[in-house]
C-alpha cells in the first residue's frame, strides 16, 4: 500500500537553530529522498517520480518523472509522458504519496502464507 503523505512546509532549511518537532520533520524528508512519489497537481496532472529534493516554498524536484494527464474516462490514465527531471510548484502540489518500495512492502508478499 502506498503510503499518504500531507506535504507540510516547515522552513527546516537554513536555519541555525532546529527545535526537535523541525529536527523530525528534516529526518522524515531525508528518509525519503529517492522513494518514488506520486504528486497530483491543481490542473489534475498527476507527476510520478523520485523525490530528489524540496525548499522552503515546498516546490518538489522529481528525477525520472513521467506525468499523467486527467482522464475524462475513470478507468483509463493513458499513456505516460516522459519528463525526465521536473519541478512541481509548491502551490500546484494537491497530493503527495509514496509508492511501496519493493514488492515485500505490500501486503500478501514476502511473509508466510
Amino acid at each position: 500500500y502506498a503510503t499518504m503523505i500531507f506535504f507540510v512546509c516547515v522552513c527546516v532549511c537554513g536555519q541555525s537553530e532546529l527545535s526537535s518537532s523541525s529536527s523530525r520533520v528534516r529526518q522524515k524528508l531525508e528518509s525519503l529522498l529517492n522513494k518514488n512519489m506520486r504528486i497530483r497537481m491543481t490542473d489534475g496532472r498527476t507527476l510520478v517520480g523520485l523525490f530528489l529534493c524540496t525548499d522552503r516554498d515546498c516546490n518538489v524536484i522529481l528525477g525520472s518523472a513521467q506525468e499523467f494527464l486527467k482522464s475524462s474516462d475513470s478507468f483509463s490514465q493513458g499513456e505516460p509522458r516522459v519528463l525526465g527531471l521536473a519541478m512541481i510548484p509548491g502551490h500546484h502540489v494537491v497530493s503527495i504519496e509514496v509508492e511501496s518500495d519493493t514488492l515485500a512492502d505490500t501486503q500478501g508478499f514476502g511473509g508466510s502464507h
